[in-house]
Formats: C-alpha cells, structure tokens, sequence
C-alpha cells in the first residue's frame, strides 16, 4: 500500500491531506506537525486570535482525521530527510518512509539583528503561543512596541488598540505597506492608525534592541529611546527550508519548485509558504507567496499532482488585512504596472487597478469597510486570470459593472 507523507501540520498540509482523500486515494497518509495542536487557522492569530477564545480555531477535529485515516502526528519534527532512499528520520527517533512526499514546512518570524534570541519582552507572532503571549500584554496601562510596518505589525496594532493598550509602530521605510500595496492605500491606513492613537514613526532607524529591567528597550538614531513593555518584531518572515536543503533540493527564495509543484527529487512536491514557483500568468516570474488563501489552493493542488494529475499553478495571488472595520484586499501583483486607475466604491471604498504598458490588467488593490470591495476584487482577479485589457475608462466608471468586462 503507497505511503504519502506530509512534513507540516498548517492549513497548506492539512488541506492535502483531507484533499487526498476527497480525490480518492486509499493508501497511508501521514501528517506531521512540530506544534501540539491539531493544525489551525493561522489569519486569526493578529486579529480576533488576540482577544477572542483562548483555543485557536482548528482546521478540522482530532476526529476528522482519524475518520478519514489521516495519521496526524503533533509535537514531533522532521531532522532528516533521505531523498534517495525515501526515508525521514523524526526528532522522537523514529523513522518514516514514503513513496510520495509534501513538503509544508511553512515560514518562521525574521528576528531582528543582535536582539536577545530568548526574551520574554521581545517576542515575534508566528504559533498560537505567541498570541497568547501577547494577548496576557495586550491590556490599559500596557505599552506595546511594534517594529515593522507590514501586515503583521498593523494588524497587530490595531488589535492592541481596540484591547487599550498603548502603541508605538516603528518603520524604517518612508511609509507603511511598502511592500506590494500602493502608496494612495497605504496612505489611508496610516491615517486611521493614527487617528486611533498609535503613535507611527516611519523613516525611523533602530540602532539596537534589547532587554533590560522587565521592558523592551529600542534605542533610535540619533538619540531616543523608546520602552515598551512587549516590543513584537513584525520584520517579515524566511521560508523553513533547512530539511530541504539538508537533503540537497534545490533552494530558490523557498523550495524550488515548477508549475506542478515538483521539487527537483523525484517523488518530492512542495507547496505553501515554504516554496517559490513560477506564474505563467506573470511570464513564468518565480514568487513565494505568504498568504492564506495560497496555502489552501496550493495544499488541493499538490493533492492533485501526488496522484497524478499534472495540473498547473492557475491562481492569481491574492491576498487581505483587516484592521479596525477597514478590509484591503489586493489580487495580482502590481509589479510593471505603468497605469493606476481609481473606481469609487461608496462610503469611502475605493479599489486601484495596475496596468501594463499594453492596457493589461496585471492587479486590483482594494480598501473599505466590511465586504466594500470584495465583490469587484473578485472580478477584477477573474479579470487578470483571462489577462483580459479592459478598457480603462470603464475601469474608473462606478456605473459600469467590471461583470460586463469579463464577459466581454
């Protein structure tokens, strides 16, 4: 009887594994997974994770997988990998050999340089344990330093506010979001931070971070010093690639994979944050992707071509924030987009489409509250998918459903 393992117990591993058995395979499935939860939902961990229940929202129940015979092992990782041999040796001692293999091993949190490696006052946001961490912190009279101005550290922030505690958000670049959202967008989520008291300093340079006397200390350049009593360092994240590389697969910004998630051992599929692969979408431009929604899609694809589908990466990336009631949703990537297009939506929502030298569609970037723009994100993602180029005054036009440009 075949034997597939999964090496990560994240919502990329545990949607293969439930996907497997949904596409009919009837051999041994094997999950493994370094924390001791069952897999859970990750998005939450910044936002309601931070206020809301003390357990975190598992994918399925214990029950689920061994209903579907799933073997999900918890509290135990992957040291070694034998790719010749088909062989991983576990960090309980044992050993487990497969004829197929998916690697999940997700990211881990980017520590900030020089900074205490175990401090319980500089702490970064990756497990549930870090949430809770940083949720017994997170009170009135309480001051947090967020260092990074990306997703995470926003998110983080406004959950802070709402909870009552005092902020302070350090970002070396000249604005927030530098990354892969617009300036118009990122622009309007300053404001709100600001407008709910978070003290946002952009442009700042740390010289150095450390622990003394039960606070978080940053010292800045030239001559300030900040204390806080957690400073959460939200400086990004690096893909988990040490098995793989141990093992001599090629690493490229992640495991490298091709168009049907095939690492360069045979038998070896990787997929979710911890891999790069090309988007033919893009011209065959190589990206790794962070993003939930990746996770899922890449998880069920990886099912597909373990069994022998030989079905391509399709997806467009997409990816969303929530903080406070804002919601920004960006599908595609804007990278050598010459146009910028603005579509008012209404009660402050507006979305921002990025076009090519040749009228392409190459992203929609999106931000309101609620559901505001998840609709014409939507149809803008189906809109980049059929590399469609539209016609850029019915983009600005609000009137004008982005529904009859598809169809066109």
């Amino acid at each position: 009887m075949a034997h597939f393992v999964i090496i990560g117990a994240g919502e990329c591993g545990a949607r293969a594994a439930f996907a497997l058995r949904e596409k009919g395979f009837d051999g041994e499935i094997t999950l493994v997974g370094s924390e001791q939860h069952a897999p859970y939902e990750r998005p939450l961990l910044s936002k309601a994770g931070l206020s809301s229940s003390v357990d975190p929202k598992f994918i399925a129940a214990h029950e689920t997988y061994a209903a579907g015979n799933i073997r999900l092992l918890t509290g135990v990782t992957a040291t070694g990998l034998d790719a010749e041999a088909h062989r991983i040796t576990l960090s309980d001692g044992s050993h487990l050999t497969f004829d197929r293999l998916l690697l999940t091993t997700g990211a881990s949190a980017r520590g900030f340089p020089n900074a205490p490696a175990e401090s319980s006052h500089i702490r970064s946001l990756r497990t549930h344990h870090d949430a809770l961490t940083l949720r017994a912190m997170l009170q009135p009279g309480k001051r947090l330093a967020v260092i990074g101005g990306g997703f995470i550290g926003l998110e983080v922030a406004a959950s802070a506010r709402k909870l009552g505690a005092d902020v302070v958000l350090i970002e070396g670049l000249e604005r927030v979001l530098k990354r892969g959202v617009p300036e118009d967008i990122a622009q309007l989520v300053a404001e709100r931070h600001r407008a709910e008291g978070v003290d946002l300093r952009c442009g700042a340079s740390i010289e150095a971070l450390s622990e003394q006397e039960g606070k978080a200390v940053i010292r800045l350049s030239p001559d300030e010093t900040i204390e806080a009593d957690l400073a959460l360092v939200g400086i990004g994240a690096r893909p988990n690639v040490e098995l793989a590389e141990a093992a001599g697969l090629v690493i490229d910004n992640g495991v490298a994979v091709d168009d049907r998630l095939r690492t360069s051992a045979p038998d070896i599929f990787a997929a979710g944050d911890c891999c790069s692969f090309p988007l033919d979408i893009y011209g065959g431009r190589r990206v790794r992707l962070e993003s939930w929604r990746n996770a899922q899609e890449q998880g069920t694809l990886a099912a597909a071509n373990m069994l022998g589908a030989d079905t391509p990466i399709s997806a467009v990336p997409w990816f969303w924030s929530d903080q406070y009631d804002m919601v920004l949703q960006i599908a595609g990537l804007a990278d050598g987009a010459v146009t910028h297009l603005r579509r008012d939506l209404g009660e402050g929502a507006f979305i921002l489409f990025h076009l090519d030298a040749e009228g392409r569609l190459l992203a929609a970037s999106g931000i309101g509250p609620g559901n505001a723009v998840a609709r014409d994100i939507r149809l803008a993602e189906m809109l980049i998918a059929a590399r469609a180029h539209p016609d850029p005054a019915a983009l600005t036009a609000s009137n004008v459903k982005l529904k009859t440009l598809l169809a066109a």
